[in-house]
C-alpha cells in the first residue's frame, strides 16, 4: 500500500488486523521524505481471521484505504502466481528459470513458454512445459501480439518474464501488463546499450560489468528497476571472460527479480521500485 505521509498510518492499518484478530507475520516500511509518500507492505494469517477473504478488500478500503487516500493491493499466498516466459534463442536464463521452477524453490505455474521462434523447443519438451511459436515480423507484429495476449488471457497469466526475449514488444501488450513485464538487460543500465554490449565494454576497457532487471515500459529499457548487480574484472579478461561472466549475472539478477515478484515485495512507484524485506 501506499498513500501520502501523514500520522497514524501504522497505527490505522495494525489496529484494523488486530481488531479482526489477524495475527501480523511481517511489517516493513518506508518514507519518501521528498515525495511525501509513505509505503508499506504488511502479511498476517488468515487462520481465525474474522474478515472472509472475498471481503477483506472492500472492508479494508471502506475502514482504512479510502480515509487515507492509499492505493493497495491485496494477494492470497495460497494461490501461486502465474507467469509466462518469452525466449528467443539464447538459452541460459530460461534453463536457470526452468530448472528452479522444477526444484520447488519458486511458488509459481508456468503455464506456457512463448517465442518467436521453435530453437528453444525441445528445452521446454524437457521440463514438460507447453511451447508456443509466435513467429512476428515487421509486417504482422500487430496481428501476432494480439493472438499472444488472448493466449495470455486464455491461460490467466499474472505476469511475464522475458527470458532475453530479443523482440521489442509494443504499447498494446505492455499496456495489458503494465508493472508486470520483467526484463533483463545486459548491462547495468544505462551503460553499453545495444547488439554486442561486451564488445563494448571491453574496448572501453571497464573494470566493471553488470545486469539490471526491470519492469517493461513503453520507453525501451526505462522503466522502474527491480534488481543489478555487478562483477569486477581486469584487463586479463577476455571478451569470452566477459560473456561468460555477463550471462552468469544476468541468470542471478533475473531469478532474484522473479523471486520478489512471487513474494508480492516490489511496489513500482512513478519510474522507481520500492523493494520490501
Amino acid at each position: 500500500m501506499h498513500c501520502p505521509d501523514q500520522k497514524g498510518l501504522v497505527a490505522a492499518v495494525t489496529d484494523f488486523l488486530h481488531k479482526n484478530n489477524g495475527n501480523i507475520l511481517s511489517l516493513d516500511q518506508h518514507v519518501d521524505a521528498q515525495a511525501g509518500r509513505f509505503f508499506m507492505r504488511v502479511a498476517w494469517e488468515l487462520k481465525g481471521f474474522s474478515i472472509p477473504e472475498e471481503k477483506i478488500d472492500d472492508y479494508f478500503g471502506t475502514l482504512i484505504g479510502y480515509k487515507f487516500q492509499m492505493e493497495w493491493q491485496l494477494y492470497f499466498t495460497n494461490r501461486k502466481p502465474r507467469m509466462a516466459v518469452f525466449v528467443t534463442k539464447m538459452s541460459h536464463c530460461l534453463y536457470d528459470i526452468l530448472q528452479r521452477y522444477k526444484s520447488g524453490e519458486w511458488a509459481v505455474e508456468i503455464p506456457v513458454i512463448i517465442s518467436n521462434h521453435d530453437f528453444l523447443s525441445k528445452v521446454a519438451e524437457r521440463f514438460d512445459i507447453p511451447f508456443e511459436v509466435f513467429p512476428i515480423n515487421k509486417e504482422n507484429k500487430v496481428e501476432m501480439e494480439q493472438r499472444e495476449l488472448e493466449r495470455l488471457k486464455e491461460l490467466d497469466v499474472d505476469f511475464i518474464v522475458l527470458a532475453r526475449y530479443m523482440q521489442i514488444l509494443s504499447d498494446q501488450l505492455i499496456d495489458a501488463y503494465p508493472n508486470k513485464i520483467i526484463n533483463i538487460h545486459h548491462s547495468f543500465l544505462p551503460a553499453f546499450k545495444g547488439a554486442k554490449p561486451y564488445h563494448s565494454a571491453f574496448n572501453r576497457g571497464v573494470k566493471i560489468i553488470g545486469a539490471t532487471s526491470h519492469y517493461v515500459t513503453a520507453d525501451l529499457d526505462e522503466g522502474p528497476i527491480i534488481e543489478q548487480d555487478v562483477r569486477r574484472i581486469s584487463h586479463k579478461d577476455s571478451v569470452e571472460d566477459l560473456v561468460r561472466i555477463g550471462k552468469d549475472l544476468e541468470k542471478v539478477v533475473l531469478s532474484r527479480a522473479i523471486w520478489l515478484e512471487c513474494q508480492h515485495k516490489i511496489l513500482p512507484y512513478r519510474n522507481k521500485t520500492i523493494v520490501f524485506d
